[in-house]
């Protein structure tokens, strides 16, 4: 997969959280990721369509959403519920407009469709899309999450 498909995502994503939740974080090592399982508690997905079909998903460990959302709220969250997962919802739909935005600067268009959030340990990241599943860790100082793209093609 183009690192020039990937970058905005990455560049998204550290945007977005600490704009959002004033919570600075650091990417990790792409790498291709073999299996369905999320590694975290919640994850937020959005489907493209456009310059070619495909997935992105924001997943986060228990501890760094519930900083980044108690950041976000100004109030103290305690446990993921429906708060937690609109506010996943919401990062999502950020991280996935602000790196559309900057790919439609390289003449790369893509249609986001509305996030759906999945909540749970050990949760499951089916996509219907057959293409190479690229994986970026982050850490923060209030935890973990990830984000994986792909696309077909």
């Amino acid at each position: 997969m183009d690192a020039k498909v990937i970058n905005p995502f990455i560049t998204a994503t550290v945007n977005v959280i600490e704009t959002m939740a004033f919570v600075k974080s650091e990417a990790g090592k792409p790498h291709l990721k073999k299996d369905n399982v999320a590694q975290g508690d919640v994850s937020g997905i959005v489907g493209f369509t456009g310059e070619a079909n495909g997935t992105v998903s924001v997943t986060f460990d228990e501890l760094c959403i519930l900083k980044i959302v108690s950041n976000m709220l100004g109030e103290e969250m305690a446990e993921i519920n429906n708060e937690i997962a609109d506010a996943v919802g919401e990062l999502t739909n950020m991280i996935s407009g602000q790196a559309r935005k900057e790919l439609e600067e390289i003449g790369k268009v893509f249609h986001g469709a509305i996030p759906t959030v999945i909540t749970g340990k050990n949760h499951k990241l089916e996509t219907m899309t057959k293409g190479p599943k690229i994986a970026i860790p982050f850490k923060t100082e209030c935890g973990s999450f990830a984000i994986e793209i792909c696309f077909e093609g």
